[in-house]
């Protein structure tokens, strides 16, 4: 018996495909419809796309919280209506009023936990339809501020009209609100001009594998990682088999480990279920069969 087609695959998406793009490449080289992901790329990002497949797509709520490092580059001089170089121009100012030292400042205000007003381009339901097919058809899309964190968010370089930055955030940021935001706090129009994700939780751009990996099944299905090692990060609970047999069966044995609000109950390399741990007792909130 073969084994099962599962794991997490570290992907470079490149400019150009969309996030589902890449997904659907990866079902074709895969072999399987079970693939999700942590947390989508606009197109016109690059970056680190993490990938889960088969059983592991049960691991997505889990992993999905992961926070994100990116490269961002801003540019100063124009707004557009999808806060990128993707939209069309909403209004103009001059970048030469700007140096270093105002940048830097402004950078200030955006760090911390603030409320951000999302895009309106942007997968966010609104009476039960995304918010950019609002936008494209025309609808005004008013949505409401969400609370996101910023834990770092520095100047790498600036080459004016154009900010490059380095950002640590929160699962849920936009990188396009912040370039947004930049530029109103600096009273000159911005756009996110371009983006590359640089890590999503502990994955890096070093884990990642190329896009291009995926025309090769063979090799996609070789990138695959498996077992406790492949999940950085996530809170790891190790079980015997009599623990092992109770959480099949639905039930919440007394188990000896830390409290969690979710962890991966595992025995050896064997994913068991994900767990909570309360009194004492673990308690399955999904299972792996």
């Amino acid at each position: 018996m073969s084994a099962p087609i599962e794991g997490l695959l570290i992907v470079d998406k490149a400019e150009g495909p969309t996030s589902f793009d890449v997904v659907a490449r990866a079902r074709r080289a895969l072999g399987t419809r079970a693939i999700g992901h942590t947390g989508t790329l606009d197109p016109l990002a690059s970056g680190v796309l993490v990938l889960l497949v088969g059983r592991w797509t049960r691991l997505a709520n889990l992993l999905a919280s992961d926070d994100k490092r990116y490269r961002a580059t801003v540019r100063f001089g124009t707004s557009t209506t999808t806060d990128d170089r993707a939209g069309e121009v909403a209004d103009r100012g001059d970048p030469a009023l700007l140096d270093e030292a105002r940048v830097r400042a402004a950078l200030t205000g955006l760090r911390g936990t603030h409320a951000q007003v999302p895009p309106a381009y942007s997968a966010i339901h609104v009476s039960g339809q995304r918010a950019y097919q609002l936008a494209r058809r025309g609808d005004t899309v008013e949505l409401a501020p969400r609370a996101v964190e910023v834990f770092s968010l520095e100047l790498v370089e600036w080459r004016p009209p154009d900010a490059v930055l380095d950002v640590h955030c929160s699962k849920g940021t936009y990188v396009r609100a912040l370039a947004r935001d930049l530029g109103r706090a600096l009273g000159v129009p911005a756009h996110l001009h371009a983006l590359r994700r640089t890590a999503a939780g502990t994955w890096t751009l070093d884990d990642a594998v190329p896009a291009a990996l995926l025309e090769d099944a063979p090799a996609a299905r070789a990138a695959l990682r498996t077992g406790t090692s492949a999940l950085r990060g996530a809170t790891l609970v190790p079980v015997d088999d009599r623990v092992a047999a109770a959480l099949r069966q639905g039930k919440r044995p007394a188990i000896g480990a830390p409290a969690t609000a979710a962890g991966v109950a595992h025995r050896g390399e064997e994913l068991v279920a994900i767990v909570a741990v309360e009194d004492g007792c673990a308690r399955v909130l999904r299972g792996f069969g």
